[in-house]
């Protein structure tokens, strides 16, 4: 009997379980703002990516006067468009004053300039970087 029971909690835990596993790190949603990542450390934004939705990366800094500038902006846009998702990824570690170059995100993304953005397709792909990302981001927040 108890041979029985045992295997039933195994299979309501598999039950229960499997659908949290398939959730993991690859699958993230829209939250009601901006994600915030990395504070300075290596990341992999691909990790970041909202299925289904154009998913903008924007690199920063709150040092930046730019980043600053465009930021009310990007909130509005992941907040008005159902269709678009932001990633702020700040390059500064915690402590550093100015903009941290020598932080290990900014060299894994060999960043030189700031605001830098990516623009990821709903299906995961690498659209634009750089200029053309920064164009594209501008006329959307325009």
């Amino acid at each position: 009997m108890s041979y029985h029971r045992s295997i039933l909690a195994f299979v309501l835990a598999a039950a229960i379980a499997a659908p949290l596993a398939l959730r993991a790190d690859d699958t993230h949603v829209k939250g009601p703002g901006p994600a915030h990542i990395s504070g300075g450390e290596k990341v992999d934004v691909t990790n970041y990516l909202v299925p289904g939705k154009t998913t903008i990366v924007d690199f920063f800094s709150e040092y930046c006067p730019p980043c600053r500038a465009i930021a009310p902006k990007l909130e509005k846009l992941h907040k008005t468009r159902d269709d678009i998702a932001v990633v702020k990824v700040d390059i500064n570690r915690p402590g550093v004053k100015g903009i941290d170059w020598q932080s290990p995100v900014a060299q894994q993304y060999q960043l030189h300039s700031i605001p830098h953005f990516q623009i990821y397709s709903p299906d995961g792909k690498l659209k634009a970087e750089g200029d053309a990302a920064y164009d594209q981001v501008s006329s959307w927040v325009e």
